[in-house]
């Protein structure tokens, strides 16, 4: 009975309101646009290309021990605050525990273990996600700059003459690159301002192109600023940076229209660099680049910032 005769616990007001928070919490993880399909994603998208389920693969992997990590950490403090407070055991100071060496052992081997095994998949799946000992079937340089993007299709158009291996405006890409572009490829390009939109969509940005089922490398290089070239979908994105070209490909098996962003804080109009990726049929894709063509847009616009020459020094060093 409390000090004032009723027999109202003084802890029912507290148990009422943990009650009441965790119910708030369940409708608040419950309550959301997600589908019993997209649970498993975890927040992705659904992935558009065939390197995207590896991707995917990791994140799930990363939640389900951070999970596991969580539950066990979780337990162990409720476990230590119910078992083990004052009012239970009426001892002012619980006994104390020091230099347990198997506990101490515990705490440090097993951190050990949980990183070790989140590194080797993390390494095995980035080694694989930017191999590029395959030879691409379409070559794009993306460039980045404030504040959009331009897109060159490294490619032999009818039309366009000339060679991408001895463009000019594309010095800022290393030889290690341009090995592997098509011979005598005038190419085709197309670039956008932060108010270009897609015609279909109405997304703002410009809108590359790309055909399903082909393996598409992206060659990347910036004229200002470190940028990210990161298209939704694909699960995948990478920086952008002047004076040092980056690389990677895909091959998109979903036709469709997805966004893209730069997803590096690049300054004030940052969040204006969209742009949209339109994958279509080997035959759709061809026919654009000779809308370009006839557009009038044949040739290349500048890549960027040429490699400094202590990254030249360093790719000489590496092959």
């Amino acid at each position: 009975m409390s000090p004032n005769g009723s027999d109202r616990s003084p802890r029912r007001p507290m148990r009422r309101k943990l009650l009441q928070a965790m119910t708030a919490g369940l409708v608040l993880a419950t309550a959301t646009g997600c589908t019993y399909k997209d649970f498993p994603r975890l927040g992705m998208p659904t992935p558009a290309t065939e390197e995207a389920p590896r991707i995917l693969s990791l994140w799930q992997g990363s939640w389900a021990a951070a999970l596991a990590v969580g539950v066990l950490v979780w337990g162990l403090i409720l476990w230590s605050a119910m078992f083990h407070r004052r009012s239970r055991s009426k001892v002012e100071v619980p006994p104390q525990t020091r230099y347990n060496m198997p506990i101490e052992a515990l705490y440090t081997v097993v951190p050990i273990i949980i990183i070790s095994v989140l590194f080797y998949f993390t390494a095995r799946d980035e080694t694989k996600l930017l191999d590029l000992s395959k030879k691409p079937d379409v070559t794009v340089n993306v460039v980045g700059f404030q504040w959009s993007w331009g897109f060159n299709y490294i490619e032999g158009v009818p039309g366009s003459t000339g060679d991408a291996k001895t463009a000019p405006e594309l010095n800022g890409i290393p030889d290690r690159f341009k090995k592997e572009f098509p011979a005598n490829a005038g190419g085709v390009y197309d670039v956008g301002t932060p108010g270009t939109r897609n015609p279909e969509t109405h997304n703002p940005g410009p809108t590359l192109w790309l055909p399903k089922g082909k393996t598409v490398r992206f060659v990347l290089t910036s004229r200002d600023v470190i940028h990210s070239f990161w298209v939704v979908p694909f699960l995948m994105k990478m920086d952008v940076i002047p004076g040092h070209t980056n690389a990677f490909q895909v091959t998109p098996n979903e036709e469709g229209t997805f966004l893209g962003k730069c997803a590096e804080l690049c300054g004030v109009d940052h969040s204006r660099m969209l742009f949209n990726v339109k994958v279509v049929s080997p035959e759709q894709y061809e026919q654009h680049l000779k809308d370009l063509a006839k557009k009038g847009q044949t040739g290349y616009i500048p890549a960027g910032i040429e490699q400094t020459p202590h990254e030249k020094n360093r790719e000489t060093n590496n092959l």
